[in-house]
């Protein structure tokens, strides 16, 4: 099985590509306000969100993946976590649902993307003021290789960014 197809699993998380079906939980769950203040992002609308998903599930250069949570009751996505190119490098990017927050899911998350995901170096940015995005980042080898500004975009609010890096 080539390794970009193979299903990764854990106790309670496993990782599986993202489906067109996916999208409409994908899109409510990237909606929260508390959560786009956090990442300091805003949530794109229906049509922006759709169209920009249509085109990562048809381009090689975009390994995404849906998280879930696995229980007695079946499988629930918890969030997102992609491998895609920014600024001539490879990054990493997740987006976890808030009612899943605090359960570890975004480290276990990250963790099995990362054995999947072997292309290196991976770059990583996280607003100054998301401690927990930059403690999980930490926690699975990525180092801080800087701070600076992010200037305001359709997608970001201009904020204090940290750059990351997993060689």
């Amino acid at each position: 099985m080539h390794r970009s197809h193979a299903r990764v699993e854990s106790a309670a998380i496993r990782l599986r590509h993202v489906t067109p079906a996916d999208l409409p939980l994908l899109y409510e769950i990237q909606l929260d306000p508390q959560s786009n203040d956090m990442a300091g992002t805003k949530a794109r609308s229906r049509e922006a969100f759709f169209a920009a998903w249509e085109s990562h599930l048809i381009n090689p250069e975009i390994n995404a993946r849906v998280i879930e949570m696995v229980s007695e009751t079946g499988p629930a996505i918890a969030g997102s976590i992609s491998r895609f190119p920014a600024e001539g490098h490879y990054a990493v990017g997740y987006w976890i649902a808030r009612w899943h927050w605090g359960k570890g899911i975004a480290s276990q998350g990250l963790s099995l993307f990362l054995v999947e995901e072997v292309r290196r170096p991976l770059h990583a940015t996280a607003a100054t003021g998301n401690a927990a995005s930059r403690r999980i980042l930490e926690k699975c080898g990525f180092r801080c290789v800087g701070v600076r500004m992010g200037e305001e975009t359709e997608r970001f609010l201009a904020r204090e960014i940290a750059d990351y890096v997993l060689g």
